[in-house]
């Protein structure tokens, strides 16, 4: 960290906002970002999945061979606070659902029991296979709770023009808050660590831009 952090510039601080005993310290509320047509760019970058035991720091030990770089992890990924934007281990996750919901819950309920047994989304599904093939197209809809209790299951076959048919089935599912929550988090996992060879050009244009 501190490899990091002593590039960022100096600013002047007082306990006491007193000109009198003010003092030089590091201001590490600047910030270091990428472009977002370079960090899109596919040819930079290789995808990685975050795994429970991993953090930032261990990450860049293991891709970089400096955990010092655990920056580079962290700005190529837009992620401001690793506590918020990090995915949270099986533990933790577990934790973090049961104290969220744990005001909804009834008495002798845990707030996990509670987001496991209620529904967050109510989703319709159509799925499209053209008759004769394993190809199939799949679109789901959230909706609210009305639309989808009236939504009746289906099942149809449309023939196009060209002659081909397509089965079309109507399905229905829900989501738990649980499950809801999991997804999330798990949407966290994948992220994208520059390559190797353009880490070193970006730490040197991190010290130019904090030195001009």
């Amino acid at each position: 960290m501190s490899k990091y952090f002593i590039n960022f510039p100096k600013t002047i601080y007082s306990l006491e906002d007193k000109i009198i005993g003010v003092d030089t310290v590091t201001n590490i509320v600047s910030r270091f970002s990428m472009e977002q047509a370079f960090k899109s760019n596919s040819s930079v970058y290789e995808k990685y999945n975050i795994q429970d035991s991993d953090t930032p720091e261990i990450i860049a030990a293991k891709y970089y061979d400096q955990p010092e770089r655990h920056w580079l992890v962290l700005a190529m990924n837009d992620i401001v606070d690793p506590q918020y934007d990090w995915p949270l281990n099986y533990r933790t996750f577990i934790s973090y659902v049961t104290d969220k919901y744990s005001a909804n819950a009834s008495v002798g309920q845990t707030g996990l029991e509670w987001a496991q047994g209620h529904t967050h989304s109510y989703i319709l599904v159509e799925t499209r296979t053209t008759v004769g093939t394993p190809t199939s197209i799949e679109s789901r809809v959230i909706v609210d709770a009305n639309t989808y209790a009236n939504t009746a299951t289906s099942t149809s076959t449309v023939t196009l023009k060209d002659n081909n048919q397509v089965k079309i089935v109507i399905s229905k599912e829900t989501q738990s808050y649980y499950d809801y929550e999991n997804e999330e988090n798990e949407n966290k996992r994948q992220i994208k660590l520059l390559k190797k060879e353009f880490a070193e050009v970006l730490e040197q244009e991190l010290i130019e831009v904090f030195n001009r």
